[in-house]
């Protein structure tokens, strides 16, 4: 995209009501300084709940509000309201993307290889034997997310999880390396292994800066080291999960491959990190996107998807 091109004014949407609301501001800093830097005038705008102030004026909302509020379709309904075209996937495709058991049905519907689940209420037991791991269906960035490894833990998990929701999403627990794999548009990016420090990767591994007491952190590689011939299986199945969920424009896909070398989709994230720590940023460097360029790209794909839809 040429900067002649780029919104004269850009609002940069950060912070947010929900539990990823300190990652989400670094990540708004880091966009806002990229976007600074091309000559574009910037507005940061804290957005604390749904009457956040905007000025009339702005061409282009960038949207850096990670997990509730955020990704989750309720931000994007207000901009669309508010007539403000906005970065990143609709309102649908955002909602659904977000809620993992619609997530769930979605990937059952395209084929899209994912571990055995089932859906219960708090205070159901699952029929899925340990070991399994109990997710609140709407959170993200692993919050509430509990691993249950043998029968004394699935009612401490389930009381963790049903802090966050009412409705659970209980998968088979498949043991293996951790991927995940940046989408912008058509491309997948080079797969970024994360290797825990700490056995899970969980919001402190993800996010040590912002706990620097916890010990946590994970090592990244990237590109992986797996063989060329399933590297390219596995970006495709990205690919066909992210396509499942109707999404066109960017995201990171995650994906556990087993110990017998399979690969299964865990969940797609419409709103990644692009914090200092961020994995979307460092598997677009591997492949030769500097940050800069890839706001840009989000920028340009964002202006697709919105042409495509008024059509």
């Amino acid at each position: 995209m040429k900067s002649n091109a780029l919104p004269k004014k850009i609002a940069v949407l950060m912070g947010g009501p929900g539990s990823e609301r300190d990652v989400s501001l670094a990540t708004g800093r880091g966009v806002s300084k990229a976007l600074h830097s091309l000559g574009v005038v910037v507005i940061d705008v804290d957005v604390r709940d749904e009457n956040f102030p905007l000025p009339k004026d702005v061409d282009l909302a960038f949207i850096t509000i990670h997990g509730t509020f955020g990704e989750d379709g309720q931000l994007q309904k207000i901009l669309e309201d508010r007539g403000i075209p906005y970065t990143g996937d609709g309102v649908e495709e955002s909602r659904t993307a977000f809620d993992k058991i619609l997530s769930k049905e979605k990937f059952q519907r395209h084929s899209v290889v994912t571990p055995e689940w089932e859906v219960i209420e708090v205070g159901q037991r699952p029929k899925i034997p340990v070991p399994l791991v109990v997710k609140p269906s709407r959170q993200g960035s692993t919050v509430g997310v509990v691993i249950v490894k043998n029968q004394s833990e699935l009612e401490p998990a389930m009381k963790e999880a049903g802090k966050y929701d009412r409705k659970l999403l209980v998968e088979k627990f498949v043991s293996g390396r951790e991927l995940t794999i940046g989408i912008l548009g058509d491309q997948a990016l080079p797969i970024l292994e994360i290797i825990p420090k700490g056995g899970f990767y969980d919001f402190n591994n993800k996010y040590p800066f912002l706990n620097p007491q916890s010990g946590g952190a994970a090592e990244h590689v990237c590109p992986a080291e797996i063989d060329a011939g399933k590297t390219k299986r596995i970006q495709e199945l990205a690919l066909q999960a992210f396509r499942a969920l109707g999404l066109v424009v960017y995201g990171r896909v995650d994906i556990i491959l087993s110990e017998t070398g399979d690969p299964f989709v865990l969940e797609v994230n419409t709103i990644p990190g692009m914090t200092e720590a961020s994995l979307l940023p460092e598997a677009a460097a591997a492949a030769g996107i500097n940050y800069i360029n890839l706001c840009l790209r989000i920028i340009e794909l964002s202006r697709a998807r919105r042409e495509r839809a008024q059509g």
